[in-house]
Order: structure tokens, then C-alpha cells, then sequence
């Protein structure tokens, strides 16, 4: 069975996963976070979310956690740009990757961005335009890729719908995200290879949530259809306001043992990522939600 010989991680661990977090997550704490995961090889980094702090309260500080991280010329940074406001945020901070964003379904494309998903590609289009224009990276994440919390089953037929018109927007990468976690591996298979039949699949990456235990499997499946790029969350951080029982990323430590395993190449390191993961955790209060961090912390502990 042929996967790819390396596969790039997208750590999304300090917006996705962070934005969630009820207490204030202090601005320090995240540039540290940044600034640790590109020490461990993470060669793309959602860093911030340029969106009104009335929605998403924990990402207030976008300005001043993109201003204090130390740059990395090989890095990309990422950063979500939900309107022209929040474009021109991300290019004066120094982002050189906006993130746009759209569902499948269009009961959630309601209840995230109170609009149809025919509208959201209009408000879109200019954020496109000038993106392009300043040179940045564009890049697309199709949210209830595989299953939606208000409407349920989401077609494939959807997902190929605003694929295109995210497509046609002059999108560089194509994110096709299970946002609750409720995708198995078969379905997984069955909408990446349609997906591939439209977009190269080196522009397609795959975003599994773990709520349901198959992020994983899910990974294995998508690799098997000729993707090779996967958004992780460092310690499994995040789930999504606007999709109760969404559970966290799959855990960028997981992923990374996994494929280490299968000797595929990330260019991370797991020990020092499994340091960051406990260490995040810690912070914030929580219990790390990785099974091989909490693994190998407690095997260090016993050594």
C-alpha cells in the first residue's frame, strides 16, 4: 500500500485550539507557544484568528501575539481572515498565509457566519482579490465536511459544491475539515478521492477532530487517497463554539508517532512536542488529551 514518504503537519494547536478556552489564555503564553512548536520542526502554524474579540474573545490579541513571536524565515504563518477588516489586520502583522472559511452544510454556515454558503463565497471574494494581490498564501477550510451538528449527513455532492467555488476563488490549499469529529475512515476515503479528482492533491489537506476516536484511522484513510498534508493540535487543544461536543484536534503528538512509526517523514520532533504538550496543558488547566503525550510523560517519570 503506498502512503507518502513525508507529510507536512499544519499546527493549529494556538488558534484552534486555544480559541475555545473560557479563561484568558495570557498573550505571552501564546507567543511562547508558537515560538516552542517552530523550535520542534513545525513548518506551518495557525498563530492567530483576526476576528472581532465580541465572537472569539481569546483571539483579542492576534496583533500582539503575531508582532511578539520570533520569525522564522522558513515558516508559515497562518492566520483566519474573516473580512476585509480582518485581512488588513493579518497582512499589517506580518501573517504570510490567510485562512478563509466556509461549511458544507449550510445550517452551519448559518450558525457560524450567519449567512447561506453561497453568500459567505461573495463576502469572501475581495479577501481573495487583495490576498492574492499582496502575495500572501490563500487558503481555504471547508468546515461539516463529513457531518454537521444542526443538519446531520452532509453529501459528498456539498463538499464538491463549495470545493470548487473556494477553488475559483484562487485558493493556494483546500482544508477538508470533520469539525465534530463524526467521520470513519471508509467516507473519509470516499469524499478525499473526490475531492482529488478536482484539486491536486498536494493543495488538499485534511482536518480531523477527535471526538469520536478516528481521527487516526481517518488520517490513514486520507493518506491512502494521496493526501499528505494534516492540521494536529498540539496535547489534542480546541473544539469549536458553534459545534457543541466537538472534542479537540487530533493530538499533533499522536500523529506524529504514528507516522514516525510508519517511517514517514514530518521534520517535528515528538519528544520536544511532547514536552510543549504537557506543558500547554498545564498552563491552561487542563488534562492533555494526547494519549501518546501522556504516555511518555508518565515513562519519563517512572525512568
Amino acid at each position: 500500500m503506498d502512503f507518502p514518504k513525508k507529510v507536512t503537519i499544519v499546527e493549529v494547536g494556538p488558534r484552534d485550539g486555544l480559541q475555545n478556552e473560557k479563561e484568558f489564555v495570557a498573550t505571552d503564553t501564546k507567543v511562547e507557544l508558537v515560538n516552542r512548536l517552530v523550535e520542534a520542526g513545525a513548518p506551518k502554524i495557525e498563530a492567530a484568528s483576526f476576528v472581532s474579540p465580541k465572537w472569539v474573545p481569546q483571539m483579542a490579541d492576534a496583533a500582539e501575539v503575531m508582532q511578539g513571536i520570533e520569525r522564522n524565515p522558513k515558516v508559515v504563518y497562518a492566520a483566519l481572515t474573516p473580512n476585509i477588516r480582518g485581512l488588513e489586520g493579518a497582512l499589517a502583522n506580518g501573517v504570510n498565509e490567510v485562512v478563509i472559511f466556509g461549511a458544507a452544510s449550510e445550517a452551519f454556515s448559518q450558525k457560524n457566519i450567519n449567512c447561506s454558503i453561497a453568500e459567505s463565497i461573495e463576502r469572501f471574494r475581495d479577501v481573495a482579490r487583495l490576498a492574492k494581490e499582496a502575495g500572501v498564501l490563500l487558503r481555504a477550510s471547508i468546515s461539516t465536511s463529513f457531518g454537521c451538528p444542526y443538519q446531520g449527513e452532509v453529501s459528498v455532492e456539498s463538499v464538491l459544491d463549495i470545493t470548487k467555488r473556494m477553488q475559483d476563488l484562487g485558493s493556494d490549499e483546500i482544508d477538508i475539515a470533520d469539525t465534530i469529529g463524526v467521520a470513519t475512515a471508509a467516507h473519509v476515503y470516499e469524499v478525499m478521492s473526490k475531492v482529488t479528482e478536482i484539486v491536486p492533491k498536494e493543495r488538499v489537506a485534511g482536518h480531523f477532530h477527535d471526538t469520536y476516536g478516528q481521527a487516526l484511522a481517518n488520517i490513514l484513510a486520507s493518506m491512502q487517497a494521496g493526501i499528505s498534508i494534516f492540521h494536529s493540535s498540539v496535547a489534542g487543544l480546541g473544539g469549536c463554539p458553534y459545534a457543541k461536543g466537538a472534542t479537540g484536534n487530533v493530538a499533533t503528538e499522536d500523529v506524529l508517532y504514528m507516522l514516525h512509526g510508519m517511517g514517514i517523514e514530518t521534520g517535528m520532533d515528538l519528544d520536544k512536542t511532547v514536552q510543549i504538550g504537557q506543558w500547554i496543558s498545564d498552563i491552561i488547566g487542563r488534562q492533555n488529551a494526547s494519549s501518546v503525550g501522556r504516555a511518555m510523560i508518565a515513562k519519563c517519570a517512572t525512568n
